[in-house]
């Protein structure tokens, strides 16, 4: 393992252990860590925040630890933002976790042999861990071309990034234009978007989320996506102490992850795949319902999730 790994933690000592554990085991040569600060109204965050930073300091392998931890809170939006700014001021290319994400041991190698291959193609914005098609799209190689990034658990270039503004100041210029329709194919999911970037750019910026505002570079820049034929990456962050991932019901919640299997089968082509994309816009559309089902069946889709109805 020779790329460099960034892990963003904040106050979850517990599910940052549970990360950390997993890069541990395969000990990247760099790592680097982005903390945001307690929140001034919330007396318990100092010692959560304490604690949660306290778990890095378990490095045991031959390891470059490049810190980057702010005094105060600077929120769920500005805080990865400027971390990961940061991590590409210093390196060309990294993995990037959250604190709630963690890898299957396989994530990383899938990463790190397309960061490679895909270097210098700049039709590729990014790679990431998740794939939550719960079995209803079955792909024929071990990755797909996606529109849709996701962040949990990923890897990109600074090439990539350096697109990156979380105040979408390219927004007005654009916004009018068959520039989503294009990436997205669907009229539902442009006024979802428009509605979001609308909002982002009103207040320029200032707002609990930076990952939105990726996902606009990355349909701003015409960019695929590439997604794993399986999911590499569990979200254990569900809960009422998330930010916003509150609801333990959610069909996207602790996910278990797989291995992948090498080598790599790479797909003769760069086309994105409609499909899929369309069954995870559908996803996140019951997920913005709220769609409340029985516990009993959560928790059987959980365990038999590749043959479980969504």
């Amino acid at each position: 393992m020779n790329t460099p790994v960034a892990l963003i933690i904040y106050n979850r000592p517990n599910t940052t252990q549970l990360v950390f554990d997993e890069i541990a085991k395969i000990k990247p040569p760099v790592l680097f860590v982005i903390a945001d600060g307690p929140r001034d109204d919330h007396p318990e965050d100092a010692e959560k925040c304490t604690a949660a930073r306290a778990v890095i300091e378990r490095v045991d392998w031959e390891c470059e630890v490049v810190k980057n931890y702010s005094d105060v809170n600077l929120g769920c939006g500005r805080r990865p933002a400027t971390g990961i700014s940061w991590v590409f001021e210093e390196v060309e290319e990294a993995i990037i976790l959250e604190d709630d994400c963690v890898p299957n041991p396989s994530f990383f190698r899938f990463c790190e042999e397309l960061l490679e291959k895909y270097r210098d193609d700049e039709r590729v914005m990014m790679i990431g861990g998740r794939n939550h098609l719960l079995g209803q799209n079955l792909i024929k190689y071990s990755y797909y071309f996606s529109r849709i990034p996701n962040c949990w658990g990923w890897a990109t270039w600074r090439r990539a990034w350096q697109h990156y503004d979380i105040e979408l100041k390219l927004w007005p210029s654009i916004r009018d234009t068959s520039f989503l329709m294009n990436s997205l194919g669907d009229h539902r999911a442009v006024e979802h978007w428009k509605s979001i970037f609308d909002e982002a750019y009103a207040r320029g910026g200032n707002v609990d989320y930076w990952d939105y505002q990726w996902n606009f570079t990355c349909w701003a820049q015409s960019g695929f996506v590439i997604l794993p034929n399986v999911n590499l990456i569990s979200n254990i962050g569900f809960g009422e102490h998330a930010s916003h991932t509150k609801s333990v019901k959610d069909i996207r919640a602790n996910i278990p992850s797989a291995e992948m299997v090498f080598p790599i089968k790479h797909p003769p082509y760069t086309v994105w795949d409609r499909e899929a994309d369309q069954i995870r816009f559908d996803q996140l559309l019951r997920a913005k319902r709220t769609l409340v089902k029985p516990v009993l069946y959560h928790w059987l889709r959980k365990k038999f999730f590749y043959s479980m109805p969504v």
